[in-house]
């Protein structure tokens, strides 16, 4: 396959990787070449973490942040700060190197909240809306109540999308002001007090066995060195679902499931809806007077 200024050799096109669904290696690729504009503004400049399945969805993957040492020279990689070391983690900024990762098995891509320009600071906050026993229903109550508050109270955009798993991501945009401390806390907060209101509904307990069929508002992916999963990638689950962007008013949609779009129908979709995150970075804010306004409603 020809990408850009390099020719790659795809290994093992038939070898199938959802036994099931009959999906094989080359589907996949083919997919991923067909949505590289859509992906890549969302990969852009971002320490990548890729979940590779060598040996199809039917054995278990791994999640890899280090940059393989095989990996030629022309892939970007950036070094990124951990606790008790470094990391050599890959930057996809281009077709080339997202189709070479995928001709490795990468099948899904989880990316950081921050980029290469600033690390240390997140240019966009998430809630991840993990409802029990597949209430999807609840996750969709869950993610307006969340949007209710931080753009009538606390003047944040939001954006939503589905998991492509078992949920939605409440999405907010940021200005790299605050670092992942301030921004982690801000999101407990929010998440807190949304628990708080509707305790019966919602709760931030971390243990499964302490939600009591409630919705999990995972708040601990704003942390430094955490990943959200990135929109357009395909999860490893049968059928070959998407994480999409959708507009708010879908989720009223008779049907609409964290698995609704899947690598089979994404293509028509993308005809007829308009990208929904398309203006997400223009409305990036500092946290500082939701911070403020968020102190109020709680006093």
């Amino acid at each position: 396959m020809q990408t850009g200024n390099h020719k790659l050799q795809i290994s093992k096109k038939e070898k199938v990787l959802f036994p099931k669904s009959g999906i094989t290696k080359n589907d996949i690729v083919l997919y991923y070449d067909a949505m590289a504009d859509h992906i890549l503004p969302f990969l852009k400049n971002r320490p990548l973490t890729m979940q590779r399945f060598p040996h199809g969805i039917g054995q278990q993957g791994f999640f890899q942040k280090n940059a393989s040492e095989y990996f030629p020279d022309w892939i970007q990689t950036v070094k990124v700060k951990k606790v008790d070391g470094w990391l050599n983690q890959v930057v996809c900024n281009t077709k080339e190197t997202l189709i070479y990762l995928v001709n490795q098995y990468t099948l899904t891509f989880h990316v950081a909240l921050s980029t290469v320009n600033s690390i240390n600071k997140p240019d966009k906050m998430i809630f991840d809306l993990d409802p029990p026993k597949g209430d999807f229903q609840l996750a969709v109550d869950g993610a307006k109540t969340i949007r209710q508050l931080l753009e009538e109270k606390l003047k944040l955009k939001t954006y939503i999308m589905t998991s492509g798993s078992k949920g939605l991501h409440v999405a907010v945009p940021l200005k790299c002001h605050e670092n992942f401390d301030e921004v982690r806390q801000f999101a407990r907060q929010i998440s807190e007090y949304i628990a708080d209101k509707n305790p019966e509904k919602y709760t931030t307990a971390i243990r499964k066995n302490q939600r009591k069929s409630r919705l999990y508002i995972d708040f601990l992916r704003n942390s430094y060195m955490q990943t959200s999963v990135s929109p357009f990638s395909i999860r490893a689950i049968m059928g070959a679902p998407v994480a999409t962007p959708l507009q708010w008013t879908e989720l009223n949609q008779r049907g609409m499931s964290a698995q609704t779009y899947t690598m089979h129908n994404i293509f028509k979709r993308l005809e007829q809806v308009e990208n929904p995150w398309r203006d997400f970075n223009k409305n990036a804010k500092s946290i500082l007077s939701a911070k403020k306004r968020l102190l109020e409603l709680v006093n």
